[in-house]
């Protein structure tokens, strides 16, 4: 098990380029089972997560390769629906659902084991279910795995109960591929959800609507391959803007959209952070302390949850009293601990998480209990005095592209350490 070694209060400097998006290229690959034929997607992460969804296409009979971050991948033979002997990656990984939508859409059926994931509260699959259903499906869950079979899929109104990016997605996929027209009223409309369908409408789909409450996906029977670029990681973005702000640097952070970024970026300028446009950049600057401000999660375009516990960092820093209120995920204020070993000054009162800022963090040895948990320690030890490590960083693995690599050219002090089992 890999630990990272860190030696705190190195401003960090320089630029960054931030590649595609996690949360958007899970859902693209999955797509791509859809065309029967050959895809090329640009700006794709070398991250876990993609590893091991390439994994399970290419052991089911896609052909599939990457290099440059731009993957290769061809569909056209004849897969396996059944996924049922790969428990142990999609236990690891949340968006393995997608691999159901894309399934049910070119085949009209789908096995595939509950998903995995991070431990960061209740996550159910009620509002994928309810939207297979609408479409025609029958669904059995029993021995762990998801099956889903329709003879024939059918347009439909769909309204989800609860704001969800899994379920619209999912629901889009299989939609696609259905006789007729399909609504889905209170979509989620994050960036990655309009980026999943702006590839299917490139394989010949019709997808309109995506970045509002109201998607309308228009059924049809082929589709085909495709080049596609990934649109840039909006949470991978926000965590280097965060690392530059917590170690007081000068970053100009590359190849975004700033738009996607509003939500942070207004509270770190309330927080006193100074932050420039620059093209399709961000420049992130310290230039004076920071003070405290009030935060709540929401759905896109809200402040990101995936964000929040980077941000909790940023708050132990301003001086005053800072909160962060998490309307998504109950389960998300486990990293409060950890920062607590560092001298933090926390109190979590049921969803609500209270930082008395301005005392330095020490350096202490501390635990990723999730991949944005992993990431707001890394961001503690490298705004902390003296070292810090951090242990299960395959949390982060799972969503930062070489991220030790990428901090070491902006001056951060910050190894790999690989142990023996």
């Amino acid at each position: 098990m890999d630990t990272f070694i860190i030696e705190g209060g190195h401003p960090l400097s320089g630029e960054i380029s931030i590649t595609g998006a996690k949360n958007a290229v899970l859902g693209i690959i999955p797509a791509a089972i859809l065309a029967a034929d050959s895809c090329k997607i640009e700006n794709v992460p070398e991250i876990r997560d993609v590893e091991k969804i390439v994994d399970i296409l290419e052991a089911l009979g896609s052909t599939v390769s990457m290099k440059n971050n731009i993957l290769y991948i061809d569909t056209s033979c004849v897969l396996n629906y059944d996924c049922s002997n790969f428990v142990e990656e999609t236990s690891k990984m949340r968006a393995s659902y997608y691999l159901l939508g894309a399934f049910l859409g070119r085949y009209g059926q789908a096995i595939v084991p509950l998903p995995g994931g991070c431990n960061i509260g209740d996550r159910p699959i009620d509002q994928h279910i309810k939207g297979f259903k609408a479409l025609g499906a029958s669904v059995v869950i029993e021995h762990g795995l998801i099956k889903i079979k329709a003879d024939k899929l059918v347009g439909t109104h769909i309204y989800l109960d609860v704001v969800s990016v899994g379920a619209t997605i999912n629901i889009m996929l299989a939609a696609s591929k259905a006789e007729g027209v399909t609504i889905i009223e209170n979509a989620a409309k994050e960036p990655h959800i309009v980026d999943v369908a702006n590839f299917i409408n490139m394989m010949g789909g019709k997808v309109t609507g995506t970045g509002t409450d109201t998607i309308k996906i228009t059924g049809v029977p082929q589709m085909h391959g495709c080049e596609y670029t990934a649109v840039p990681d909006q949470i991978a973005t926000g965590t280097y803007m965060l690392a530059a702000a917590v170690t007081g640097g000068n970053v100009l952070v590359n190849h975004i959209i700033p738009k996607h970024m509003e939500a942070l970026t207004a509270k770190m300028q309330e927080m006193g952070v100074t932050i420039e446009e620059e093209d399709d950049g961000l420049r992130i600057l310290v230039e004076k302390p920071l003070t405290a401000c009030a935060v709540k999660t929401l759905p896109y375009p809200g402040f990101p949850t995936d964000l929040q516990q980077p941000m909790g960092v940023l708050m132990t820093i301003a001086n005053g009293r800072s909160s962060i209120e998490e309307s998504i995920f109950e389960n998300r204020f486990r990293y409060v601990d950890e920062l607590r070993k560092m001298g933090a000054d926390i109190q979590v009162n049921g969803r609500i998480a209270y930082f008395n800022g301005g005392q330095p963090l020490s350096g202490a040895n501390l635990t990723a209990t999730d991949l944005r948990a992993g990431a707001a320690m890394v961001l503690a030890g490298l705004a902390a005095e003296g070292i810090s490590t951090v242990t299960h960083v395959q949390y982060i693995d799972r969503g930062y592209e070489h991220i030790v690599d990428k901090l070491t050219r902006l001056g951060a002090v910050i190894r790999r350490e690989s142990q023996a089992n």
